[in-house]
């Protein structure tokens, strides 16, 4: 399939996704409203918040701006665990609407599962009552193991669309990604550029010259050739639409290879990362 900036993926709920999407953590203000703006008029449709980046107002600003009609837009927000919990994710999610200054948000996620099972089970029931509500159009999760995936399976509630987890070469999590794609779990890739940490490695240097590309330009490849959602963030709007200049290119099966042996485990993690959590 030829890959483009507006290649989608359908989701389990019937809804497609644009596979690139623009992360914004830890970028607020006017500087959260530039990289939305330049990832809008790059071309870019998918932009992924969640409440504790305290920039979702900013994000519906920007989409504003942009001209462009709420159905062009796919927009993500999370509930993390300080706010689990079937009451309070509720109230929560309503005030995502409220920052976002939309009448629906198009993925929901919980953002990790720190908060235990009882609570987990109770949020991912709040998030399909307000999907079912329509406030939310599609429902899924972030930083979970496949424990916290079975817990779902064994309770006989319905699976995510996403799970979204960090993944680059050097960290694969692959039993994570072979459960979500043998039940049909969107796997969505933050961090897919390693947060810059790992882009003088000479497998990565080599395959930028060879290519005529820049490391993140690999990384992003690699993210969309394995069939991940990768969501690359930079608060910069030059970087940001350099970003989505990955689609002249293609990585051949050698150099495929290559990154897929830079895979370190939990070791090659440049986030915190709680899909261990019991």
């Amino acid at each position: 399939m030829q890959l483009t900036i507006r290649t989608t993926v359908n989701l389990r709920s019937g809804f497609s996704m644009p596979l690139l999407g623009l992360g914004v953590y830890q970028n607020t203000g006017q500087s959260v409203i530039d990289a939305c703006v330049a990832a809008f008029a790059a071309g870019y449709r998918h932009i992924d918040s969640a409440q504790v980046y305290r920039n979702e107002a900013e994000v519906g600003k920007a989409f504003k701006l942009s001209g462009l009609d709420r159905s062009d837009v796919f927009i993500t927000s999370k509930v993390n665990s300080k706010n689990h919990g079937y009451k309070k994710a509720t109230e929560w999610i309503n005030r995502s609407l409220e920052n976002f200054g939309m009448s629906y948000i198009d993925l929901f996620l919980i953002h990790d599962p720190l908060s235990g099972k009882e609570k987990r089970l109770e949020t991912w029931k709040a998030l399909i009552q307000a999907r079912d509500d329509g406030k939310l159009r599609s429902v899924g999760v972030s930083n979970y193991g496949v424990p916290h995936l079975e817990e779902l399976v064994s309770e006989s509630l319905e699976l995510p669309s996403i799970n979204q987890i960090e993944l680059h070469p050097f960290c694969q999590q692959r039993t994570i990604v072979e459960w979500c794609k043998a039940h049909d779990v969107i796997v969505q890739a933050y961090c897919p550029l390693t947060r810059g940490e790992r882009w003088e490695h000479p497998d990565l240097k080599s395959l930028a010259e060879k290519h005529g590309k820049e490391v993140p330009h690999i990384l992003v490849r690699w993210s969309l050739q394995m069939g991940y959602s990768p969501l690359p963030k930079s608060a910069l709007p030059e970087r940001v639409r350099s970003n989505s200049n990955v689609y002249d290119f293609e990585l051949d099966p050698e150099d495929m290879e290559t990154l897929n042996a830079l895979d370190e485990g939990d070791k090659g993690a440049v986030s915190w990362n709680p899909i261990h959590a019991p």
